[in-house]
């Protein structure tokens, strides 16, 4: 450990001990954030609404209070973005996180409060370092440079009260200046909004410095990382920053690109650290850079609940805390937080892996999506979108599904599907082409992410024979009105199964 990391790291040690006592102090850690939450918003609208000061205990709290979804929330998020305060939290907030949008909507705005701001989202990222040093302790994480790559929509004006962007770009735009000593590239670079120019930015300001950490989407960065080599004329990451030790990564898995990274950054000193930071909160970070799980985060503001998967859509879902819990289990994920989500089905699931610590992996969406280039792509975006391009184009579609083609070479990759036609297109092409076009309209992260190919590239597809789907389902024992084709997957595996039988079809 270099000198100047020796003296910062002592710091992080009060933090480290802190959460040592999610293993014994779980169910009293998330008692207390329920507590804090609705003392702090008992004079809200909805803390009158349903009379917050009343309840006295996790029992009340569940009897008394809905399951929340954005749609609920929407009319009450709107307010607020017009400049209403003690509507869902005290505060009037300023600004809202932008991310994919829900059936209704291109995007959808989080609000993003100073509360959440500062001891949920900066907390999570002042832990990575504590917990990355803990696992590190030879690090020289302080004596370089930290590259953060943000995301695709800078800070704008949503109107005179309020502002959005990503996540990212809203975090980059609050950060205390003194964390700037420590990064590149400079803010007004990073908060870039024109995706070519800016990473063209990013690779002339920081190729020639001396970088040791990356943060960001691994498939963004890995574009970055490519144009930083053909800037420099060099094969591996390591000759051109030679003291390279960690990437700290999120927003969508890593195991297609895990092997890519190793084969660009050839060095048994480089680390790879998973975090679970979302536009509604941060909920986890990888502990033991050994283990791929995530340690669940209890004292950020966020009280957690979790229904199994299986009963997500029952009228009468159990419902449990965190305390009760079990391993292996698939649940979706609610969350009341400081940012004035309450009960609040953030869409994700999670399986724990181990408990007293809570660790977990994401397990998925609690509907079927496409999440491979961090497009957060959904089956209604879809929907909608095939039925646009049959109106565009006179086709009549039966049955599709797509999932992700990794080209791991280019940096990159597309949507395949295979379709169905009743009724066939003048040309496949024109019907791809005009496809692609309806889901960027539908979907702001997929378009964010098709944004002159640089991440993904136009979507392929394949034209299934008669009867593809019909013998898939005949064949996995689901004929039936019953069962439906699941549309989107981040697996290839139902895809390939189709295309193996589409391509049996053509020789007989």
């Amino acid at each position: 450990m270099d000198i100047l990391t020796s003296l910062i790291s002592p710091f992080f040690q009060h933090r480290r001990g802190n959460i040592e006592k999610y293993a014994e102090f779980s169910d009293l850690i998330q008692q207390k954030q329920l507590k804090k939450l609705l003392d702090k918003a008992r004079h809200t609208e909805w803390g009158k609404k349903y009379d917050f000061k009343s309840i006295r205990s996790y029992q009340d709290y569940k009897e008394r209070f809905p399951i929340q979804t954005y749609d609920d929330l929407k009319p009450y998020i709107t307010r607020m973005v017009n400049g209403e305060k003690n509507v869902l939290w005290p505060s009037v907030v300023r600004w809202y996180a932008r991310s994919s949008g829900t059936t209704n909507d291109k995007s959808k705005f989080i609000p993003v409060t100073d509360e959440i701001l500062w001891r949920c989202h900066y907390k999570g990222g002042a832990d990575c370092v504590a917990l990355y040093l803990e696992n590190n302790p030879k690090s020289g994480f302080f004596s370089k440079k930290g590259l953060i790559l943000g995301g695709s929509h800078s800070p704008s004006a949503l109107n005179a009260q309020a502002h959005q962007g990503d996540l990212s770009a809203v975090l980059l735009q609050n950060l205390n200046p003194l964390v700037n000593l420590v990064r590149v590239p400079k803010k007004k670079i990073i908060l870039m909004d024109e995706w070519e120019s800016k990473i063209k930015a990013i690779v002339d300001s920081t190729w020639n410095k001396d970088v040791n950490s990356l943060s960001g989407v691994p498939s963004w960065m890995l574009v970055l990382i490519r144009a930083i080599l053909a800037k420099t004329g060099k094969e591996y990451l390591t000759e051109v920053w030679p003291n390279m030790e960690v990437f700290f990564h999120g927003g969508i898995s890593f195991e297609p690109y895990r092997d890519r990274y190793k084969a660009l950054i050839p060095s048994d000193n480089m680390h790879y650290m998973e975090t679970y930071n979302a536009s509604e909160g941060f909920f986890g970070i990888q502990s033991d850079l050994g283990d791929r799980s995530l340690l669940l985060m209890q004292d950020y503001g966020v009280f957690y609940e979790f229904i199994p998967l299986d009963e997500v859509d029952s009228d009468n879902p159990t419902v449990l805390p965190l305390h009760e819990v079990k391993k292996d289990i698939n649940y979706a994920m609610i969350i009341s937080t400081l940012g004035g989500l309450w009960r609040y089905q953030i869409g994700d699931t999670v399986r724990f892996t181990s408990l007293f610590p809570h660790k977990f992996v994401i397990s998925g969406r609690t509907k079927h999506y496409i999440n491979a280039f961090g497009e957060e792509l959904m089956v209604d975006n879809a929907d909608k979108a095939i039925a646009l391009t049959n109106q565009q184009t006179g086709a009549e579609v039966k049955e599709y599904t797509a999932a992700p083609l990794f080209m791991l070479n280019k940096a990159r990759g597309c949507h395949q599907w295979i379709i169905e036609f009743v009724k066939k297109p003048g040309s496949i092409e024109e019907y791809a082409r005009l496809l692609d076009e309806n889901l960027k309209r539908l979907n702001s992260d997929y378009e964010a992410k098709r944004y002159k190919n640089i991440s993904l590239q136009p979507l392929e597809i394949v034209e299934a024979r008669e009867g593809v789907f019909y013998e898939w389902l005949a064949r996995k024992g689901k004929l039936g009105g019953q069962h439906k084709i699941p549309r989107l997957s981040n697996s290839r595996e139902l895809l390939e199964e189709l295309l193996g039988i589409n391509r049996s079809a053509s020789l007989t």
